[in-house]
């Protein structure tokens, strides 16, 4: 488990040095990133196939990308494949669904997991596959937005989803490279507890959702319980079979993401307050030195949250 971060020391960079301070934390996330980079170099011989797992919120998406364009540095072309391509049509009497009767998208069983290990396997022998496109608003395919996928040499492929270390998928590929991503650091203050690792995923997700996808916090915070037995019960007992972990949580970041958090929460400050084991986390807010987004370079993962960065979503 990574060190917990030291609340009293981030208020002092963040007023001393913000830009100096945003570069450092960037810094380290980086050296994560190449790592697991190195790691997939140093394999790819006998696999092409990467796997990336995480939690919501983790950053799934920017550090699929990361590691593309750490490997392409290295002569290694590299393509990112969200497993949510992989949604199977909905189906009132298969697919798995919520108390209240809503599709649970937090089980495996949304996949097509035939048709993930049979893509899996065709890739890592040379072949090609069709890649799905599942749209949420009809939860149904798109024929139209299908595309075709061959590996060359020295060419590998990142399937990034919450299910993508599940046993389902990586019992049949025990040989892909596995990489677990998650905000895995709290904040603590003279050993006190001071802001839960859940709680960074909690408004990294509630500040996209609400810019980017149209849901507002109140939506968001509807889902959360559900979303967190969801990881409960589907990704967190299967991070153990990665081959590294990442760290995507960072120092400063808090301090960055609190005021658009703050923005994206304001009509939904009493839901907050009532909803279990989250009451604390606007007060704890409060306790952070803002930082200006300014100082968020555009290739961060932070930027998979707030917007302005430079990959595609």
């Amino acid at each position: 488990m990574p060190y917990p971060y030291d609340l009293d020391e981030i208020n002092k960079r963040a007023s001393a040095d913000p830009a100096g301070f945003a570069k450092e934390c960037e810094a380290i996330y980086s050296r994560k990133v190449h790592e697991a980079a190195g790691m997939v170099k140093e394999r790819i011989q006998y696999n092409n196939v990467v796997l990336l797992a995480g939690p919501s919120g983790s950053g799934k998406t920017t550090t699929a990308l990361k590691i593309c364009s750490a490997l392409e540095k290295i002569k290694i072309k590299a393509t990112t494949v969200s497993l949510d391509k992989y949604y199977l049509p909905y189906d009132p009497a298969t697919s798995p669904t919520q108390e209240n009767g809503e599709i649970d998208y937090e089980s495996p069983y949304c996949l097509d997991l035939e048709m993930l290990n049979k893509h899996f396997t065709a890739l890592n022998r040379g072949g090609e596959v069709t890649i799905p496109h599942y749209n949420f608003k009809i939860q149904n395919r798109d024929p139209s937005k299908e595309k075709k996928l061959k590996l060359g040499k020295d060419e590998v492929v990142i399937f990034e989803g919450i299910h993508a270390l599940n046993d389902l998928l990586t019992n049949e590929h025990p040989g892909s490279i596995k990489v677990y991503v998650s905000a895995r650091s709290d904040i603590e203050e003279d050993g006190l507890l001071r802001f839960r690792r859940q709680w960074i995923r909690l408004m990294r997700r509630v500040v996209r959702d609400e810019n980017f996808r149209g849901t507002g916090a109140s939506e968001t915070l509807g889902m959360w319980a559900n979303v967190r037995e969801g990881e409960r019960k589907y990704i967190i007992p299967f991070k153990h079979k990665s081959d590294i972990m990442i760290d995507s949580s960072m120092a400063y970041e808090v301090s960055v993401m609190k005021q658009f958090a703050l923005t994206a929460f304001k009509d939904s400050f009493d839901l907050l307050s009532e909803a279990e084991g989250l009451s604390p986390l606007l007060p704890a807010l409060s306790e952070f030195v803002d930082i200006d987004a300014k100082h968020v370079p555009p290739e961060s993962i932070l930027r998979e949250f707030i917007g302005g960065g430079m990959y595609k979503y």
